[in-house]
């Protein structure tokens, strides 16, 4: 018999705020096949049951706390929440480690941090990924009240933890320095993608019809409306494009406070007809939209691992990332993507024009960006270094 497994985690689909809720989804599934025995414990959210049993996982929500999206700026209201959703959450996990004890707790982020390390109490290790820090997030200052005790709930979640993943070298390094982990502690398993997801069975011609998008090229961006995503960026680099493709839309995929802002930029820019903001997408609409992308951006300003990019090359399209982060793990410059400089428009322009100017090259660079994340990223692999982590997590309690 497998381990039993405690997956703590703020949101799971169908509740989708960043890429956190994909990540626990897709690991705590393959561990369930694996033989381990995982139960998720997460935030209510509207149309969804209390506890449902689905593709071999216990899926566990917390009622009543249904909670903001997440994508506002963070306000005292929300960490409120946050402490709730612990509270409610614990009661939970307390109950069923009484039913039937857990072997091992995992805990993603600090939102999950004070259930996560009062479990440690009941004598069952805790192991947590920290996806991104505070301190990284906002760029290496804690000026306000509220960041400054994100940044030490973080830093016991660490010190409570008999074993912590990152999911990149930029995060190991984060994770090392910031916090003063010792290196033994940390692992780094990077997160995986099915390959296979954004496959669409409709032609690109009837998906521009469907969405209004006429025949130029089309760039995409997908994520969390933040300022650390730098869409900012992309939007002063789209006048750059548009001189020598003037019939170029822009696609914004996400939702977040910061959309306001970049719809006034495009108008101030005088771009606002080339930019689609699209709002939240499904996965059906992001297969969509993958297959009418003739470039994925990735402009980050911070970028603890970058599974959007990893999106974009299994959908076999040319992906340009920053140079911050994970993202430097994942992007070969000129083979299985490009690199352009974070923050600079020319930069990122630059990049865009090597894909959209170039079919061959952009074909070529698309066809390398998905044999590597096939060969390197697959949720199986992930999984299994997943749970050697736990058991050596166990052994050691």
């Amino acid at each position: 018999m497998g381990l039993k497994v405690l997956m703590l985690a703020w949101e799971y689909p169908p509740r989708l705020v960043g890429g956190l809720a994909r990540v626990v989804y897709a690991i705590s599934k393959e561990l369930a096949s694996q033989g381990c025995e995982v139960h998720v414990v997460t935030a209510d959210h509207p149309g969804t049951p209390e506890y449902i049993f689905e593709e071999g996982v216990h899926v566990h929500r917390v009622k009543n706390q249904t909670g903001p999206d997440g994508n506002e700026a963070l306000t005292v209201d929300f960490i409120n929440w946050i402490s709730r959703l612990n509270f409610g959450i614990l009661q939970h996990a307390i109950k069923l480690h009484q039913q039937s004890p857990f072997d091992v707790v995992h805990a993603h982020d600090w939102l999950v941090a004070d259930a996560a390390w009062t479990m440690k109490s009941f004598g069952v290790p805790v192991v947590s990924t920290i996806h991104a820090t505070e301190f990284g997030r906002n760029r290496g200052s804690l000026a306000s009240q509220t960041s400054k005790v994100i940044d030490q709930v973080e830093w016991r979640l660490i010190q409570e933890s008999a074993q912590v993943i990152v999911n990149s070298r930029h995060m190991l390094a984060e994770v090392k320095n910031h916090f003063g982990t010792p290196a033994e502690k940390v692992e780094i398993i990077p997160n995986g993608i099915d390959a296979d997801r954004f496959k669409c069975q409709t032609s690109e011609e009837q998906l521009r019809a469907k969405h209004g998008i006429g025949d130029g090229p089309v760039t995409l961006f997908v994520g969390r409306l933040v300022e650390e995503k730098g869409i900012q960026v992309l939007l002063d680099a789209a006048p750059r494009i548009l001189e020598q493709h003037p019939d170029a839309t822009f696609v914004i995929a996400g939702s977040g406070y910061y959309q306001s802002a970049l719809e006034q930029k495009a108008s101030a820019l005088g771009i606002a007809g080339s930019v689609r903001f699209f709002g939240h997408a499904d996965d059906t609409a992001l297969s969509e939209l993958y297959t009418m992308a003739d470039a994925v951006a990735v402009p980050s300003l911070y970028e603890p691992f970058g599974i959007v990019a990893l999106e974009g090359m299994a959908a076999g399209v040319p992906t340009v990332t920053s140079d911050t982060g994970g993202l430097m793990d994942i992007i070969d410059h000129l083979n299985n993507g490009l690199t352009t400089y974070a923050g600079n428009p020319e930069s990122v322009a630059w990049g865009l024009l090597q894909v959209l100017n170039n079919q061959e090259v952009a074909a070529r660079i698309g066809k390398q960006g998905r044999a590597h994340v096939i060969e390197h990223y697959s949720w199986q692999t992930i999984s299994s270094r997943t749970l050697a982590l736990y058991q050596r997590a166990v052994e050691e309690e």
